[in-house]
């Protein structure tokens, strides 16, 4: 399955001013299949997996030398390692913490080598060790976006009919109908490489794909509640799960079908305050297992200048895996009937196409009984993103907002075709366009 992410490295490859790079996300979202794909454009790809070979970690005890851990590593792998020519990989490298440590001496005295790091859970339970600030460059691996779901399904008509689409072209009825069917699909497999690779290899049968899906997303689910337990420290592990678990079961508390600001009462017994579980929530963020949204009550720039600490949304990283913990059956998702669900549903898919897109804080927008989905800047201006489930795109709040702040442009993602309203600056876009905003 080819990735986007790979254009990236090739840049990063290519970038003279390059540092050792780290790539951090989510476990199981594909870094390790995609570093050793990317080793491909090198003349030789060294391999270390640290929890693999624990007899590595010795390497980095007697001292942070690079030349000195170059030399040890090419004993121990039996060949050389050209430093011009070569991409050394140290892949979970959370489980040698001095390893990570180590970046920093070989940016300062190998900057020739390519060198690239990976791990799941970085910064979270490195806290106490000394993290390369500053020397090195990073990249945040996401789930396979909604086009890359195409891609896996060679469905290229679909990409280059989403390629070709401009301001003054349409989608043909057709095209939407296909398109929408395929955004179903990708409701419920989401964008985990391997739920991905299951759906592709039982398409034929929908029944068979998508329950084979669902377990593979209940599997990932465990290993997630494992590394909660192995890796949260001095974090209270049970807080943890207790809020993962939460994050989906909110849903009733929709609110016109937009997600509600998250409610810290009764998530765990007698703790009803935002600083008993703010280490867990970020936690869970740095893990990449849940998506912040700030609530603003300003449209003004800076947007995180209006934001308040304990006032938020939270997602899940995967619109997929948000399913499976639902214990939302596939044929109810075909059959886009799953009532206010399908308002949750959609804004999670938004979220997490907007951050594979800009990679940054996401915020919404809510002043007394209004509410705006997503705020996006652009150039200085503030871009008010408003998310329809359906193809009902009247929005009272969106017009409050208008209103007030004057917005050059709008934009409504919803299940109507697409189409621009170049005199008020409205775009209509389907929700499958979420990451053309």
């Amino acid at each position: 399955m080819n990735r986007d992410f790979l254009n990236k490295l090739l840049a990063w490859k290519n970038d003279p001013d390059r540092k050792p790079l780290v790539i951090r996300g989510v476990r199981q979202a594909g870094k390790t299949y995609l570093i050793k794909k990317f080793g491909e454009e090198y003349e030789a790809c060294h391999y270390i997996n640290f929890e693999e070979d624990g007899k590595l970690l010795s390497l980095f005890e007697e001292d942070l030398n690079p030349k000195r851990i170059i030399r040890d590593l090419s004993f121990h792998l039996g060949r050389s390692i050209n430093l011009e020519t070569d991409l050394l990989v140290f892949d979970e490298i959370q489980a040698c913490p001095k390893a990570l440590t180590s970046l920093k001496y070989f940016y300062e005295n190998l900057p020739e080598l390519h060198l690239c790091a990976a791990g799941s859970l970085l910064g979270i339970h490195l806290a106490p060790l000394s993290f390369p600030v500053g020397k090195v460059n990073f990249l945040t691996m996401r789930p396979m976006s909604f086009r890359e779901f195409l891609g896996a399904l060679d469905d290229q008509k679909s990409i280059e009919a989403l390629n070709d689409l401009n301001e003054k072209s349409q989608i043909s009825k057709l095209v939407h109908h296909h398109l929408w069917e395929r955004l179903k699909h990708y409701f419920i497999v989401g964008g985990m490489p391997e739920a991905v690779a299951t759906y592709c290899k039982y398409q034929g049968d929908l029944f068979t794909a998508f329950e084979k899906v669902r377990i593979k997303q209940k599997e990932l689910v465990i290993a997630y509640y494992a590394d909660m337990a192995k890796y949260s420290g001095k974090v209270n592990a049970l807080h943890i799960d207790r809020i993962f678990r939460s994050v989906p079961t909110q849903i009733h508390q929709v609110q016109e079908s937009s997600i509600s600001k998250f409610k810290f009462r009764g998530v765990i017994p007698g703790v009803s305050h935002y600083h008993r579980l703010a280490t867990a929530i970020d936690w869970l963020k740095a893990a990449g297992l849940v998506l912040k949204v700030h609530i603003v009550n300003s449209a003004n720039l800076p947007l995180k200048g209006f934001a308040k600490e304990n006032q938020f949304k939270l997602l899940l990283f995967d619109v997929g895996i948000l399913g499976s913990m639902c214990g939302l059956s596939p044929e109810l998702i075909l059959g886009y009937d799953y009532g206010t669900y399908k308002g949750y549903f959609a804004e999670n898919f938004v979220a997490q196409e907007l951050m594979l897109k800009q990679n940054r804080e996401l915020f919404c927008w809510s002043e007394k009984n209004s509410e705006v989905e997503f705020l996006l800047e652009s150039r200085g201006k503030v871009i008010p993103v408003e998310v329809k489930s359906g193809s009902a795109t009247r929005s009272k709040s969106l017009k409050v907002f208008s209103e007030k702040y004057h917005p050059e442009k709008r934009v409504i993602l919803s299940g109507k075709p697409f189409s621009i309203d170049p005199q008020k600056g409205v775009h209509h876009c389907p929700l499958y366009l979420a990451s053309s905003v």
